[in-house]
């Protein structure tokens, strides 16, 4: 129901009702009636009043009623141009919250009122900027700029007089731009607002207002609709956007959010008559004088002519599209010329005029064409700053590929290009202007200066480069060698590198750097720099070095623990000395270790390698406590006298890889043990005579029946014969590595394959030799791939269990190994440790076959 009463409120209020008649007079009763219809007088202080004013048949009436639904008298535009609207209208807006109260006041400058009789003109609007919360200017897009057309004359006496007469409000003027054209929206605002501003200023203010600005009275907001005639429309459409912004108008942030001093709906009517009464009374809105105001509005349209025809002109229009593509040459007199044949128009036309006011429309006029031709001005010295820029670029390079010194080169060409600039600049200024290009020119200036210095560090930083990569070159390798091979004078021939390398390449710096007129001071730093690359390189060589110590300390022990002093591999035979040469090979290890631990640039000599021999080496680490004594001189993150930064490995660090180091040659040492051992049993075979005299005493029985039967004898060989042989070819060490439930089912599963096969082989032998040759002549090719590699002497830490307990397992008598040519000869002397170490590394016993060959043809 009530959604109904507010209906039919918004449709009775939409019915236009003149509040104040053609004559000035207030009509009080029909007014109130529409109050109480329109449901406006209980809104409390929920409602917002919203005028229009503006020039007459400028179709004020037609944008309220798009744009709130009401329905104002509209112009017959058929019947011609007349007033339609007298006095002041006011309806009630449909479909917009809060209630909004809309004013439709009378056109000004209205041919039916005449030029003198502009009084009421003058107290409506008045009125309206006292009583609305937003006002509405309708003007047209080409009276942007004039005088009379904006209305600026009538609203310079409207702030003076509203200051004077009411307490201050906050008032919103939105300018409604009609018939916008293709000038946009942003160039058209500011000269409004400061138009606006203008007049705030020229307006003498009471003392207590006298530094009040215009944001205090009023909020100024300017938009801008297309032709209704020509675009309806996109009028429509850009008008119902409009209308989306009177929604809430009065919340904050709404177009009258920051309104003051609201008086109540139900007492609006009688505070607007009050208003009315006070503005009729006053004397003081006359307008100025009849002469300046037609002067006002002559010269105001004698200056848009001339610059509607400046802009249609077609020299100008080639002139502005040849500067769009490229730098015109004279552009500076082509340019003045076309300014002052049409400021020359403008003083012909306007010579009869007020010369107060024709001069001020002359020095608009002039700011309006300079304004407008600026840009062009500045587009062409744009193309001249490119210009010169390149032309910089180009001298440059073909200086410099000519062989001449850099700095030379810059001071040439710099030269060149700013006097071809300032040529170029000269030639563009227009004697109407006085425009000022030097700041372009800074911007040359610094546009040159950046690229010089981008140039020259470019080719300093390739000049770097290249001194650095051929330092590098020349210290990697030769650095990598030394430490490879390191002893006691590996740093001192380090230093010694690296100074005659740094040394080498500067003079061929020195020579690069003259070019660049950069100073000593210039050139000191950067050979600092090689130097400190140079050092920077040896430094993080050894580092990676240090960090592969554990590698670097087990392959020097490999290669002095597995060879003697002649290089030859050693033969482990039991003669011996294995824990003097682990001692020697662990120390050779040692040296190494206290050689990468720091890094020596001077010959000062350190005790670090005394501290780990005789704290590593002569005193056992491994025994000692987990809990570090308060004297191990290895419990420390720092050497003696040496700085932190040039320490690879601490003395804790040297302690933690010694251990770890002793952890994994104790294996290689104990191979070396076990292969002795081995060699000594196979040395020998027999049993202690005790042992022969216990068997012959106890199995004389036994003996003398073999004696007696001889057959008995043969078939117990034969049966040893064979079952060595099975024995052989199942391989029965190596099937029970695993355990002995998996090595019995292996053997299992392939003992009968094995004694077919071996059976098949016995058959096989038993035939002619003849036959035999042709059928198992092996090929020629073939027989050197059936030797086999001789057993290593000892494993390294990474040989599998089975090689282990192969090499600890006592050989049989009747086994032996076949040794290839291939791994016969001794390793090359000159072979570094690593490749020595690699030789070394021990490979897999191969069981032969000639065993079971022995044992076939025994059977």
């Amino acid at each position: 129901m009530a959604e109904v009463d507010a209906a039919a409120a918004a449709a009775a209020g939409a019915q236009a009702v003149q509040l104040i008649d053609g004559e000035g007079e207030f009509a009080g009763e029909s007014a109130e009636r529409f109050m109480t219809a329109a449901g406006v007088a209980g809104c409390g202080l929920s409602y917002a009043v919203v005028s229009i004013m503006g020039p007459q048949s400028s179709g004020k009436s037609t944008l309220l009623n798009l744009l709130f639904g009401t329905n104002f008298r509209e112009m017959d535009a058929f019947r011609g141009r007349s007033q339609t609207t007298k006095g002041i209208w006011m309806a009630r807006c449909v479909g917009v919250e809060p209630c909004t109260v809309v004013m439709d006041l009378e056109g000004t400058d209205g041919r039916e009122r005449g030029e003198d009789d502009t009084a009421f003109e003058k107290q409506s609007s008045l009125f309206a900027l006292a009583i609305s919360d937003i006002v509405l200017i309708n003007m047209w897009c080409h009276d942007i700029g004039r005088e009379q057309a904006a209305n600026k004359p009538l609203l310079k006496t409207v702030f003076q007089v509203m200051m004077r007469l009411f307490s201050p409000r906050k008032t919103t003027l939105l300018f409604v731009i009609r018939d916008k054209t293709r000038t946009p929206l942003e160039h058209l605002e500011p000269v409004l607002r400061e138009d606006i501003q203008k007049i705030w200023n020229s307006v003498p203010k009471p003392e207590a207002h006298k530094d009040t600005p215009l944001s205090e009275f009023f909020n100024v907001q300017v938009t801008a609709l297309p032709s209704f005639e020509e675009k309806e429309e996109q009028f429509r459409e850009q008008v119902q956007q409009l209308r989306q912004r009177f929604a809430n108008s009065i919340a904050p942030g709404g177009l009258a959010g920051d309104r003051r001093g609201v008086v109540p709906a139900s007492g609006f009517l009688f505070s607007s008559q009050q208003i009315w009464k006070i503005i009729r009374e006053n004397k003081d809105l006359d307008l100025p004088a009849h002469k300046v105001m037609v002067a006002t509005v002559r010269c105001d349209e004698i200056a848009n002519e001339r610059f509607g025809c400046l802009t249609s002109d077609a020299e100008w229009l080639d002139l502005e599209n040849d500067v769009q593509a490229g730098s015109v040459l004279g552009f500076g007199k082509k340019l003045g010329s076309i300014v002052e044949v049409h400021m020359e128009e403008y003083d012909k036309e306007a010579v009869y005029f007020d010369e107060a006011v024709r001069k001020a429309k002359r020095q608009l006029l002039e700011s309006r064409i300079l304004n407008l031709v600026q840009p062009a001005f500045q587009k062409n010295l744009s193309h001249l700053r490119t210009k010169a820029l390149e032309k910089f670029k180009t001298g440059l390079n073909q200086s410099l590929e000519s062989g001449k010194g850099f700095a030379a080169s810059v001071r040439e060409t710099t030269e060149s290009s700013l006097s071809e600039f300032n040529q170029g600049c000269a030639d563009s200024v227009i004697k109407q202007a006085d425009w000022d290009y030097s700041k372009i020119l800074e911007k040359v200036r610094r546009d040159i200066e950046d690229h010089a210095l981008s140039v020259r560090e470019s080719k300093l930083t390739e000049l770097t480069n290249h001194a650095k990569e051929k330092l590098r070159k020349a210290l990697v390798e030769p650095v990598e060698s030394l430490f490879d091979a390191a002893g006691q004078t590996t740093w001192s021939s380090i230093e010694s590198l690296y100074k005659r390398e740094t040394q080498a390449i500067l003079p061929e710096v020195f020579k690069a750097l003259s070019g660049f007129e950069m100073g000593s001071e210039f050139s000191e730093e950067m050979v600092s720099k090689l130097r400190d690359y140079g050092q920077s390189i040896v430094e993080n060589k050894a580092k990676e070095e240090a960090s592969k110590i554990l590698m670097h300390m087990k392959e020097r022990f490999t290669v002095v623990f597995s060879h003697d002093k002649d290089s030859m591999p050693r033969t482990w035979t039991g003669k011996e000395d294995v824990r003097a040469i682990a001692k020697e090979a662990r120390s050779a290890a040692l040296k190494l270790l206290s050689v990468l631990a720091v890094i020596r640039w001077d010959d000062k000599p350190d005790r670090i390698e005394n501290i780990l021999i005789s704290t590593l080496l002569d005193g056992s680490v491994a025994s000692k406590s987990s809990s570090a004594s308060s004297s191990d001189p290895l419990a420390s993150t720092s050497w003696e006298e040496v700085h932190p930064k040039h320490t690879l490995i601490t003395p804790a660090q040297c302690k933690s890889v010694w251990k770890q180091f002793q952890s994994e040659t104790e294996f290689t040492i104990t191979q070396a043990v076990s292969t002795q051992q081995a060699h000594r049993r196979s040395n020998g075979r027999l049993p202690p005579p005790w042992a022969l005299v216990a068997m012959a005493v106890l199995g004389f029985d036994e003996i003398m029946m073999l004696l007696r039967n001889p057959i008995y004898m043969f078939l117990l060989f034969v049966g040893y014969l064979l079952v060595r042989a099975l024995a052989v070819q199942l391989d029965i060490g190596r099937e029970f590595q695993n355990g002995m439930v998996p090595g019995i089912l292996s053997v299992s599963a392939k003992l009968l394959p094995t004694l077919q096969n071996l059976l098949n082989k016995v058959a096989t032998d038993q035939q002619p030799p003849q036959q035999q040759g042709q059928q198992h002549r092996p090929p020629a090719a073939e027989a050197p791939e059936a030797q086999q590699p001789p057993p290593p002497l000892l494993l390294s830490p990474k040989s599998s269990m089975s090689e282990l307990r192969r090499l600890h397992t006592p050989p049989s008598p009747v086994r032996r190994s076949v040794s290839s040519p291939s791994h016969s000869s001794p390793p090359s002397p000159k072979a570094s440790p690593r490749k020595v170490a690699e030789e070394q590394k021990p490979r897999r016993a191969v069981e032969p076959d000639n065993e079971s060959s022995s044992a076939y043809s025994i059977v």
